[in-house]
This record gives structure tokens, sequence and C-alpha cells, in this order.
């Protein structure tokens, strides 16, 4: 039995169809006692996403960007948030989408990013999946200050910290963002070995 065995869903109404789409789904579900249950749930539809990290081995440091979230802001999280360079797919593969990403956040060409795994962030309310990445970087690859795309709202500020510092900072709280405390814990246990 597959979980589409166990999924009929009934209706599908959009609550809200802007920037990105939320719907109220009601479905039924076969429990694991075989029993049918009807629920309804909010699903945030965002679409997919790609992260990357940038390293350099020889100074043992990672790029990050640092940038106002309103989320994170309205959650009670009173600073700029510290984070992996992200962007949407948009259409593109995950590879393409965050080589874009790398050039307009931070400011990087980067030559070969590595795909290193795929995961859910908030499977409970959101279809996002993420591509994670990571690629070495260093200054020759440098082509522009970074800084994002300011017609999109973007004021993003390029950060190069040690991977020390950087998992430093996810103990004490400046690091709060789900991705880039991943990818982080990633390149400590498999890029800066």
């Amino acid at each position: 039995m597959t979980i589409s065995d166990r999924v009929r869903v009934r209706n599908v109404s959009v609550l809200s169809d802007r920037h990105y789409r939320l719907d109220e789904v009601e479905f039924e579900y076969r429990r694991g006692n075989g029993e049918w249950q009807t629920q309804k749930r909010e699903v945030f539809e965002r679409g997919h996403a790609a992260a990357l990290l940038p390293y350099n081995l020889s100074t043992r440091t990672v790029v990050l960007t640092r940038q106002f979230r309103l989320p994170a802001y309205l959650a009670g999280h009173d600073d700029l948030m510290i984070e992996a360079a992200a962007g949407m797919l948009d259409d593109e593969t995950p590879e393409t989408r965050i080589r874009a990403e790398a050039e307009e956040e931070i400011g990087y060409r980067l030559h070969d990013v590595r795909k290193v795994f795929e995961a859910f962030m908030s499977p409970g309310a959101v279809t996002e999946k993420l591509h994670f990445f990571v690629a070495e970087h260093d200054a020759a690859m440098r082509v522009s200050d970074g800084g994002g795309i300011a017609d999109e709202g973007e004021d993003i500020e390029v950060l190069e910290l040690s991977i020390d510092q950087a998992l430093a900072m996810i103990s004490d709280g400046r690091i709060a963002d789900a991705k880039t405390i991943m990818l982080l814990q990633y390149a400590a246990l498999h890029v800066f070995r």
C-alpha cells in the first residue's frame, strides 16, 4: 500500500492567491487502524527552492547573507537574518537557479556547485522542497558586490565568516535560519573535517 491508497482529496478552496497561494484542503485519510477520517488543512503553495553554502578550505570560511525578513520579525526576531544564499526555482533547474542566486546575492560566479541533499522545510503546512548545495569559492570568482535585486525588495549584506564563528553563531542564536543551520552542520561534518 502506498500513501496514495490512504488519501482521498475531496475539496480544495483557494484562500489567497497573491504572491504565493494558500489553499484549504479537505481530505479523507485512512488511519493506521483502517478507519477513514475527514480532515481539513491549510496548505501554503510556495514552490520549490535552492540554497547554497560557498566555502573556502584554505581560509576555512563560508559566505552567508544578512537581510531583513518580515515573517521572522513578526515572530519576535528583532534583528536581520543571517542566511545561506537561496532562491525560488521559478521553473529553472535547482543548479541553474542556485548559480544565478549566487551571482545576484553574494556576487560570486561559482565553477562547481554540488548538490548534497533535499528536504521539506515545514511539511506540516508548506509544499516547498529545498535543494541544498555547497561550492568551493575563491576571490577570483567574485564578479560583483552582490546585494540582490533592489526591484525585488532585496537589500542583502554579504558576510564571509570562519566556519568556527558561523557554528558559534548557531549556538548563541545569531544564526536562527533552518536551511543555514543544516548547511553549516553539513559543512562541519563533511567539508571542514
